[in-house]
């Protein structure tokens, strides 16, 4: 299948992309480069474009006779949303509304979205189920659940087939640890603790310790960018039978802030400085899902459950590319 693969330079699109390549499909990239690295596309084919432009989305669709298109092009920094929330609105939910508006023109209806956990807000009960309320707390959740339910209503217009995938903790490094986390400012734990044990920052910061917790630090659910992206594909095969699905990704097991410094210690057998500091507004105790919809729709499994496997990948590409991607 041709596959438009917008955000396809960042993190989770690059990984996609090698993940459709070496799955027989064929990737188009989209991106802008103001997040993403050309040089983690390797030899996929590539537009570099806004999702603002419509008439270059249109244009793309053509040439290229997409067929599917996957989202990957949100800003993501829950912090950089509460300081700059039109800035989170104008790109999270206004240009996919432009590129569903090209989709539509064009008739591509096929539509793999890139959700978040972040549209449950601070949850009353955990695991966290589809069912559980939406009530996110900041612009990056709310642009997220806006998107979800204007695909819901082209969907029921009966002009969009669209599968709406909420990650929790995305982590470590996919195609055999080739394709890593270098986002720039880094904001996720893991890659920020191989950082301190790297060197290349004073200490890793633990943001309250008297949360309800076994070892009193947050609980999060991680799972392996390798795992995710088996499920997209999979998300992409179900659109040939249904027209609306929601789900959870997650590994289901979740791990402490202590637990990810430990095993970050243990795998790169480097120490470091840890700082305990107090704790940041709206950070829940624990955040975990229940995936049991994802494996009963789309027949998925995680495969990397164990948190040092995770890191080891993460730590490998790392010490590869202690500077990050070339561009």
């Amino acid at each position: 299948m041709r596959v438009l693969v917008c955000g396809g330079a960042g993190y989770i699109g690059s990984n996609m992309t090698a993940k459709l390549t070496a799955e027989g499909h064929e990737p188009v990239v989209f991106d802008n480069l103001s997040k993403g690295h050309k040089s983690a596309i390797g030899d996929a084919e590539f537009v570099e474009g806004d999702l603002a432009d419509g008439r270059l989305l249109v244009k793309t669709l053509e040439k290229y006779n997409i067929e599917a298109v996957m989202h990957f092009a949100a800003f993501i920094e829950v912090s950089e949303s509460v300081q700059k929330p039109l800035k989170f609105y104008r790109n999270n939910l206004c240009c996919t509304e432009n590129l569903l508006s090209a989709m539509e023109t064009v008739g591509v209806e096929k539509f793999v979205f890139s959700s978040t956990a972040a549209v449950y807000g601070v949850p009353k009960n955990v695991p966290i189920t589809e069912d559980s309320p939406t009530e996110p707390i900041n612009p990056y959740g709310q642009t997220k659940l806006a998107v979800e339910r204007m695909c819901y209503y082209q969907s029921q217009a009966g002009k969009l087939a669209f599968a709406a995938l909420r990650y929790f903790n995305t982590c470590g490094a996919g195609n055999n640890a080739t394709l890593g986390e270098d986002h720039r400012p880094e904001s996720h734990l893991i890659p920020l603790t191989i950082q301190a044990a790297m060197g290349k920052r004073s200490d890793i910061k633990i943001y309250g310790t008297d949360y309800d917790t076994p070892d009193g630090t947050c609980i999060r659910d991680y799972i392996h960018i390798d795992d995710l992206c088996r499920a997209h594909l999979l998300a992409l095969d179900w659109l040939d039978q249904g027209r609306k699905l929601i789900c959870n990704l997650g590994n289901e097991k979740g791990h402490s802030v202590r637990e990810v410094i430990e095993t970050v210690k243990k795998v790169s057998g480097k120490d470091f400085k840890v700082t305990q500091v107090s704790r940041r507004p709206g950070d829940p105790p624990r955040l975990t899902a229940d995936a049991t919809k994802a494996k009963r729709e789309l027949g998925w499994e995680p495969k990397c459950r164990k948190l040092d496997k995770i890191v080891e990948t993460a730590w490998r590409w790392h010490s590869e590319h202690r500077e990050g991607y070339d561009d």
